[in-house]
């Protein structure tokens, strides 16, 4: 049997009396974009903290690539091509909206190659681009609305050229124009748009949305969680 892209493998995470996730297994092929869906308070965000490790499980195995990475910390499984964002956004707010995407660039994964230095600018533009703020790109995080912020998220985690991008509520804030925009850019990325150049396909995903009209228009399938169970 061939390693698989991605599982996880009887997940789970306690905080005191209560479980948030409560034995989780499922898989991602390569080529997918999966939601995942569920009442507030489901379990689905400390999900993706869990694979990210922004959270230590508490139970379960974690398989990317065919290997284990449940216990490496976050900065390696960034190396190893996953990414993600957050649903609470936290930029540098007295830094350049470039300069927010120029930040994950200084992983090692984004510096292969020669000249990192000299590309790593214009790669962070190009990502702004893909989200449609570039023309933002010398103000001030702060000066983002609650909207541009989420887009200025999913920036940063594209710019590291991702194998897996696990993105929380990415619409949220967006009107339903721009929400319909960023949900196409979202499908034209995943089949190798703007940043291929590790891989000839882009990333699979991982979205949690509550917006499920956008939502549906792009995944493969869904995955439903109540109370931190499929």
């Amino acid at each position: 049997m061939p390693a698989p892209f991605f599982a996880i493998e009887e997940l789970s995470k306690r905080f005191g009396g209560l479980t948030a996730v409560n034995n989780v297994s499922f898989g991602l092929k390569r080529d997918e974009i999966v939601g995942l869906i569920g009442p507030n308070g489901a379990g689905k965000t400390t999900l993706l903290r869990l694979i990210t490790k922004i959270l230590k499980p508490d139970a379960g195995r974690i398989v990317f690539n065919g290997e284990d990475v449940t216990r490496l910390a976050p900065w390696d499984i960034v190396e190893r091509g996953i990414a993600g964002t957050f649903q609470n956004m936290r930029p540098f707010r007295h830094l350049p909206i470039v300069a927010n995407v120029m930040v994950p660039l200084v992983a090692p994964r984004a510096r292969r190659g020669g000249e990192w230095v000299k590309r790593i600018e214009a790669r962070a533009m190009d990502a702004l681009e893909f989200v449609g703020i570039s023309d933002m790109a010398l103000e001030p995080a702060s000066a983002l609305s609650q909207g541009d912020l989420k887009r200025l998220e999913v920036a940063r985690a594209i710019a590291t050229e991702p194998e897996l991008l696990l993105l929380d509520e990415p619409l949220g804030g967006l009107n339903p124009a721009e929400s319909e925009l960023l949900a196409k850019s979202i499908r034209r990325l995943h089949k190798g748009g703007r940043f291929g150049r590790l891989h000839s396909e882009g990333p699979a995903v991982l979205m949690i949305e509550h917006k499920l009209k956008e939502l549906m228009s792009i995944v493969d399938r869904v995955i439903v969680i109540d109370y931190g169970e499929i």
